[in-house]
């Protein structure tokens, strides 16, 4: 491991400033990804920015009637959030379904977002990878992508995104509030990730330095009615396979409005806008939600160990929709 500097922040400019000085710097939130990437030899920064103490760790309501977090709050303290659990609840199943107790109780909602992928390739310093030195190459395609991405990827990276909670995030139009020296911003998770084409390198819309400061979460009423389904290769934690927030609200036998957002299958949480096109309006049936799915994997481009994603993700949308559906109607 390189040996690097650290510094301790308790206020949003000075965090902002401190990283200024140095373009070799990092923030550290609870480090659950960023130090095992030192020790590998992937992450290799000059300096540490500890923001675990700056005034981010609240989870309030907004005046519209939706939720904005914190990005300190730690994932324990999300998902044990009454009004999280009430209002977005597959937001606290998403999280309850990653990593272990003792992980969540020190992965931040700000380091969430920002997890690299844990492609075998790209955590294994020795190996040419796209993503951690750019004009490498991407051995995943001809070697190792039995979990590797189905929908937009690209020759570059086949690499999928590790997030759990940004699944949930992605169904709901959370907006990501920043800071940087130039003061603040925001952006839209559908626009928060960078699509991967030639620059996989390039993960995120953030501006250089930006300090992730808060997520938002507009008010949706269809989200208390929603649930996170996750698959995954062993019972203990582990990360997805494939997984699927879905939110639902059926009137009289049809779909009055629909959320839908997939992990698993690409470089970001992916937002199902075409089978959320498919179901609006249309019959609440397993028919119908497995034509929805078909319509919005007809995009997917597999290679020869992960087409079963294609049938998995299908499988997902049907047996969740189905389950919601019978539910609003007891």
């Amino acid at each position: 491991m390189r040996e690097f500097g650290y510094r301790r922040v308790f206020d949003v400019p000075g965090a902002v400033a401190l990283l200024g000085t140095d373009p070799e710097a990092r923030y550290l939130g609870g480090g659950t990804n960023l130090v095992d990437l030192m020790k590998a030899g992937v992450e290799r920064p000059a300096l540490l920015v500890d923001v675990r103490e700056l005034p981010l760790d609240h989870i309030e309501a907004t005046a519209d009637g939706g939720l904005r977090i914190g990005a300190t709050v730690t994932n324990s303290d999300l998902a044990a959030h009454p009004d999280v659990r009430r209002r977005y609840p597959a937001l606290a199943q998403a999280v309850l379904a990653g990593a272990s107790g003792q992980l969540r109780n020190m992965a931040t909602v700000g380091g969430n977002l920002l997890q690299r992928t844990r492609c075998g390739y790209f955590v294994d310093a020795t190996k040419p990878c796209n993503k951690r030195t750019p004009g490498t190459g991407c051995p995943a395609i001809a070697g190792e992508h039995h979990n590797h991405a189905i929908l937009g990827a690209s020759e570059h990276c086949v690499a999928v995104h590790p997030s759990d909670m940004g699944v949930a995030l992605a169904a709901f139009d959370a907006v990501v509030s920043y800071e940087t020296a130039d003061g603040p911003g925001e952006l839209p998770l559908a626009e928060f990730y960078r699509p991967v084409g030639r620059t996989p390198h390039l993960e995120t819309a953030l501006p250089s330095g930006a300090l992730i400061t808060a997520v938002t979460l507009p008010p949706a009423p269809v989200a208390a009615a929603s649930r996170y389904r996750k698959v995954r290769e062993r019972a203990s934690y582990a990360f997805a396979i494939g997984s699927l927030a879905a939110a639902l609200d059926v009137r009289d036998g049809r779909v009055h409005e629909v959320r839908l957002a997939f992990g698993a299958v690409a470089s970001r949480p992916w937002r199902a806008r075409e089978a959320e096109r498919v179901l609006t309006g249309g019959p609440a049936t397993a028919e119908a939600f497995a034509a929805a799915a078909d319509a919005e994997l007809a995009a997917a481009e597999v290679l020869p160990d992960n087409g079963y994603k294609v049938t998995l993700m299908r499988n997902l949308v049907v047996a969740l929709l189905t389950e919601l559906t019978e539910e609003a109607a007891r």
